[in-house]
């Protein structure tokens, strides 16, 4: 049996098992992904599967992004306050990404950032009816919400590139002296 057939056949047997039991089982049903982090994979197979499929989803984006943007370089995903986090260790270009539930509202979840930054101030700036923001620190979402791909990629971008982008800022303004 090749891969692919072995892929469909799984995926075929965890929908058959969901349809027998009547309820979700606890597992991810793409096989395709590609988790190094077993405590990251534990993460994401803890969360309810309309949230996981939407996070894994932003997940991609988050890689997508990263891979695409300059001076991102090598992307590490790691779980801090136990959740699935972005950050840039090698080049040190950007501010830490998290994913998660939003713990306030069942079926909610969200995109953090670290709050000390003036990120999620400039996202509302550039997008004020785009997206739900919880003060300083995350866009809100909702399970039944299409993900605004492209303004959420421009927001990922400006997170993996803060810190680039403050060096850059703060030479400008020496040169203007």
């Amino acid at each position: 049996m090749s891969a692919t057939n072995f892929l469909g056949a799984a995926r075929f047997g965890a929908v058959l098992i969901k349809l027998y039991l009547g309820k979700t089982i606890g597992v991810l049903l793409d096989m395709k992904i590609n988790i190094a982090d077993p405590k990251v994979k534990a993460a994401f197979n803890m969360f309810p599967p309309a949230v996981r499929n939407k996070l894994l989803r932003i997940r991609k984006l988050i890689f997508d992004v990263a891979s695409k943007t300059e001076g991102v370089g090598e992307l590490e995903e790691a779980l801090r306050w136990g959740q699935p986090s972005y950050l840039t260790p090698k080049s040190k270009s950007g501010s830490t990404v998290r994913i998660g539930l939003e713990k306030k509202t069942e079926g909610d979840y969200a995109v953090y950032f670290k709050c000390q930054t003036t990120l999620v101030a400039t996202f509302k700036e550039l997008y004020p009816d785009k997206f739900r923001y919880e003060k300083n620190r995350a866009l809100l979402f909702s399970v039944k919400d299409k993900i605004p791909v492209r303004e959420l990629s421009h927001c990922i971008a400006m997170a993996l590139t803060y810190h680039l982008n403050k060096k850059k800022q703060k030479k400008q303004r020496q040169k203007k002296k």
